[in-house]
């Protein structure tokens, strides 16, 4: 992960870029990237890892189990945010539950209006720390109901609930052993089996 400030080239008296057009950029020399402007500054992801993958497809199943995916919400993957901290700031969770009209919703950039959202997940890479800080202000500024984080770096699962303009006043942290029940504001009971999902998410152990 490499999050910086980026400052629009001149190119033969040109304006400089605007932050969207260099994120549009970016994507197309980067692909398979994720690609956000949080807090006004452009943070580029690399791929998810094999892990991140497999934790991340293994995560869905619970959701869908509870009959989320379909009928009033949806579960979707990669779905962008619209935030409301900067003129050009959005977000790319790595998990969502959305309402199902969400397409008649997106703001701009393709993106869709935070309301839309009733939870968002996100698998930690190596930018973790913009996970558990730079996101968490984000997704509580505009005011996504749950926020969830599988922290791999501390093996861990956060919930975070009741956003507020900083963040979340409510911020549970559990460990493997805890079944954690999340906030049936997403739409159905969904318990989630902390151990599980951290062994579904963890990157092998390194051949010496």
């Amino acid at each position: 992960m490499s999050a910086a400030a980026v400052e629009g080239p001149y190119a033969h008296g040109r304006e400089p870029l605007t932050l969207l057009e260099q994120a549009d950029q970016l994507m197309k020399q980067l692909p398979g990237h994720r690609v956000e402007i949080l807090g006004g500054v452009l943070t580029v992801t690399p791929p998810p890892d094999p892990a991140h993958a497999k934790g991340l497809s293994r995560l869905r199943r619970p959701f869908v189990s509870a009959g989320l995916d379909g009928g009033r919400t949806e579960v979707l993957e990669g779905l962008g945010m619209w935030l409301p901290d900067g003129p050009d700031d959005f977000a790319v969770p790595d998990l969502s539950v959305v309402d199902a009209d969400f397409q008649d919703h997106v703001v701009e950039y393709g993106c869709c209006d935070p309301a839309v959202f009733r939870m968002v997940l996100e698998v930690t890479s190596g930018n973790y720390a913009n996970d558990l800080r730079t996101k968490v202000a984000a997704y509580g500024g505009a005011r996504v109901p749950v926020y969830v984080i599988v922290d791999r770096r501390h093996e861990r699962v956060h919930v975070l609930t009741e956003p507020m303009a900083d963040g979340y006043s409510v911020h549970r942290i559990h460990l493997a052993g805890e079944k954690v029940t999340l906030p049936e504001s997403i739409g159905a009971e969904v318990v989630l089996d902390v151990g599980q999902v951290l062994d579904d998410a963890r990157p092998p152990a390194r051949r010496s």
